[in-house]
């Protein structure tokens, strides 16, 4: 398994501190509303261990991959063991976000280039494991739709409480919608003032059609 390795460049220190609310401003409004989730997620798919949660939006911008590292950190704070996989393939940022050099990652797996413990990186949070994308490929769907993408999520499942994908949006890649339904429940993030009414219904009617369980719908930038 690999380290974190730390960054000193200033410009990513920054982004990490406003992606990372529930360890930056642990107090603030945000953080708890992040651990507000986190218990309606607990309370929604009762007290099962070994569950599997997508993170997506309708478009990119919208803030599915802040609330997918804060709600990794906030249910780790809740003593859950838990793997963050970065499967948004063409534009990945989870690494960015804990320091991580992602050259190796996702895509070495599936690709049958490394193992699953020479890709994932233990974090500073102990019980919070990322997995990188890795390499951006040319053929993501075939990748994620790939038998290797199904006994990834199968093993992860036997070693972790949760394990959740922060993925591309499912009005821009059809990867999330593979994804969908092979997760114990979807998240969708929606932007107050940027997300269109026609779009998040649109994303919802994208969703049912993959079968896949919608467990809520988080209102990002409300008032």
């Amino acid at each position: 398994m690999r380290r974190l390795i730390p960054n000193i460049f200033k410009p990513r220190d920054i982004f990490r501190k406003k992606s990372l609310t529930t360890m930056s401003y642990p107090e603030s409004f945000i953080a708890e509303q992040y651990r507000t989730i986190r218990t309606n997620i607990q309370f929604i798919n009762g007290v099962k261990k070994n569950q599997s949660f997508l993170i997506t939006s309708t478009n990119s911008e919208e803030g599915k991959s802040t609330t997918a590292v804060n709600l990794a950190v906030s249910l780790v704070q809740q003593k859950e063991r838990v793997l963050l996989i970065d499967t948004n393939l063409k534009k990945p940022s989870v690494h960015m976000t804990f320091n991580l050099d992602n050259s190796i990652g996702l895509t070495d797996i599936l690709r049958g280039k490394q193992s699953f413990d020479d890709a994932v990186v233990k974090t500073e949070f102990g019980r919070l494991e990322v997995l990188p994308s890795g390499p951006i490929p040319f053929n993501s769907s075939e990748l994620i739709g790939s038998r290797t993408m199904f006994d990834l999520i199968e093993s992860t499942l036997k070693r972790y409480d949760i394990v959740i994908f922060d993925s591309p949006s499912i009005l821009e890649s059809s990867d999330t919608k593979i994804l969908a339904n092979l997760c114990d429940g979807v998240i969708l993030v929606i932007k107050s003032g940027k997300t269109e009414t026609k779009k998040a219904i649109e994303a919802k009617r994208l969703l049912d059609i993959a079968k896949a369980k919608i467990i809520g719908v988080i209102l990002n930038n409300s008032k």
